[in-house]
């Protein structure tokens, strides 16, 4: 499997990288989610995302004290603004705080967390001003459906998105559809969160399924590296699993190095079967 990707900027991305969301609210386990983040890093896990909205900012702060100045050239760091900030006067005040919280002077892609009020022409516009300006390297969106990708991208300046961050797991195929299709042809990356189901009640009995279970004992590792391998089997895909555990990060790494065969996705899609028509995304 390739450990990287090309976007059609020319950046290179990490397609496994951490997912922070729910990290930073609670204090009594900080240490534990900082040195969870850094074992990540040290097994190449070096892709972070984040998100305002992820407890106030706190998620930005605990990556911030988690991360050393001196490796940043070497970190793929990832935020979102929320919908309401996307917008003249708004958009560049949200990054600027974000930075100031992750104590980092740009980010390598800052994402439109969903949809909202704000005209895309308006936050596309945004964003590129926030490029000229060196604050962030490069721009994207997150929980945009097909018809809101080709909306988005017949703007002036709407092809420079550079991916779509939605929810993916084995349980949750939708987009595969008629939404991955598209942002391959477009050299656009689908960038999965919760790709482990671990969002709510998403991941109830996907583990204990006959598949999975399966696969798990064929390869020796755990049912969460075999989600995380189903979605980083299409070339086109990134994976975000969280873990606020070492012991799971280290397993979850372990993806990287599993490539799962057609007959593995054929036992997959025996218990959870492809889609056969348009479904809207899943959002948690």
């Amino acid at each position: 499997m390739n450990k990287n990707m090309i976007l059609k900027n020319g950046m290179v991305m990490p397609r496994l990288g951490q997912g922070t969301w729910y990290m930073g609210e609670n204090s009594t386990v900080k240490k534990e989610e900082i040195a969870a983040l850094r074992t990540g890093i040290e097994r190449g896990m070096t892709l972070i995302d984040t998100a305002e909205m992820y407890g106030d900012g706190a998620s930005e702060i605990l990556i911030g004290e988690a991360l050393r100045h001196e490796e940043r050239e070497k970190l793929f760091v990832v935020s979102k603004v929320y919908p309401h900030n996307a917008g003249k006067g708004k958009l560049e005040k949200s990054l600027d705080q974000s930075l100031q919280r992750l104590q980092m002077e740009y980010l390598d892609m800052y994402l439109l967390h969903w949809r909202g009020s704000i005209p895309f022409r308006e936050t596309i516009e945004c964003m590129e001003q926030m490029v000229q300006k060196g604050k962030i390297r490069s721009w994207g969106v997150s929980n945009l459906d097909l018809d809101e990708m080709e909306e988005l991208t017949s703007l002036s300046g709407g092809t420079h998105c550079q991916l779509d961050q939605v929810l993916y797991h084995v349980a949750s195929r939708g987009v595969e559809y008629s939404l991955l299709p598209w942002l391959t042809e477009h050299q656009m990356p689908l960038m999965a969160y919760c790709p482990m189901a671990q969002g709510g009640t998403l991941g109830r009995g996907i583990y204990q399924s006959p598949s999975v279970q399966t696969l798990s004992e064929k390869y020796g590792v755990s049912p969460a590296v075999i989600l995380i391998a189903f979605v980083l089997a299409h070339p086109g895909t990134i994976a975000i699993p969280k873990a606020s555990q070492e012991s799971h990060v280290i397993e979850n790494s372990k993806a990287m190095d599993l490539l799962l065969t057609e007959e593995d996705i054929a036992l997959l899609s025996k218990d959870f079967p492809a889609p056969v028509r348009k479904e809207y995304l899943d959002i948690v």
